[in-house]
């Protein structure tokens, strides 16, 4: 599922894409307001299926992990961090799987 939330201090509205287990798989970046978010959250669904949107990295650290991109070629979001290659490669597949069809969730505080 896609969580919409506001940050803490009410400034930035954000989305989380969550695994069936709650972990989660993709943050966004932040949005000046709730439309902007839920844009974000469509730019997902829609370019998902494009493996060639997921942009594939290597930490400083040694770990895995990846963005998303819109057509445009803006970061919509970020995955967690991975050890191996493996890990990453099945974040990407579960998005592409779980991310067209995903309920959206407004968390309110």
């Amino acid at each position: 599922m896609f969580e919409l939330f506001q940050s803490e201090n009410n400034e930035k509205y954000y989305f989380h894409l969550k695994a069936k287990n709650g972990q989660i798989i993709l943050a966004s970046q932040g949005y000046a307001d709730k439309s902007g978010a839920k844009n974000g959250i469509e730019s997902v669904k829609t370019n998902c299926a494009d493996d060639s949107k997921f942009e594939r990295k290597t930490a400083a650290n040694g770990k895995f992990h990846f963005n998303i991109k819109a057509a445009n070629g803006q970061i919509i979001g970020t995955s967690q961090m991975y050890a191996g290659t493996d890990g990453m490669e099945n974040g990407i597949e579960s998005i592409k799987t779980n991310a067209p069809t995903a309920e959206v969730v407004e968390k309110e505080d």
